[in-house]
Parts: structure tokens; sequence; C-alpha cells
């Protein structure tokens, strides 16, 4: 049985997510093995103080990119990301509130 707290890792905070704020859409960095409906349960148990509903979650698999660093090369890992739209009547997720 997969928890809410395995299942989403961290928010992503850069300038393009944060321009979806107001159409109270949230990226999320995802369990790689995660599906759509467990990240929308996950989404809505952690956040239910906000009394929020999922609307839509849209997800990418990141893939990983080479990197150097002198002589040594590698890679970065692979992840998956979750776009999570919540319904226009539900609440806004806390965390994010002083972040626009």
């Amino acid at each position: 049985m997969k928890f809410a707290q395995d299942i989403i890792i961290r928010p992503i905070i850069t300038e393009a997510a944060m321009d979806l704020l107001p159409k109270k859409t949230y990226v999320f960095e995802v369990a790689k093995d995660a599906t759509k409906p467990e990240i929308a349960k996950a989404v809505e148990e952690v956040f239910a103080s906000s009394k929020i509903k999922v609307a839509s979650v849209r997800t990418i698999n990141m893939k990983k990119k080479p990197k150097r660093l002198g002589v040594h090369s590698g890679y970065t890992s692979a992840w998956k990301k979750a776009v999570v739209t919540l319904t226009p009547d539900s609440g806004e997720i806390e965390f994010f509130e002083g972040l626009n």
C-alpha cells in the first residue's frame, strides 16, 4: 500500500510553475510508479486542510540528461512530474500562497 507522502516527493517551484498558480494548477515531483488516480488522491489527502478537489492530473516522464564535471561524466536521475489542476470551487494549497 502506498502512502500519500510516498507518492508526492516535492513541489516544483520554477517561474513556469508559478505562472500557473492563478489557474489553480500546481506542479509536483512524484514517484516514478505513481498513476494519475493515485496522484489525485494523494494531493487531496496531503492538502486536506484546504478542502481541495482535483479536476485533472497530467504527468510527464523527465528523462535523464548527460552531465560532466571535469573528466567525470554521468547522468542526472530520471523522474516523473505531475501537473495537478484543481476545480474552480476548491480552495488554494496553503504552501503556495506566499510564493506568488
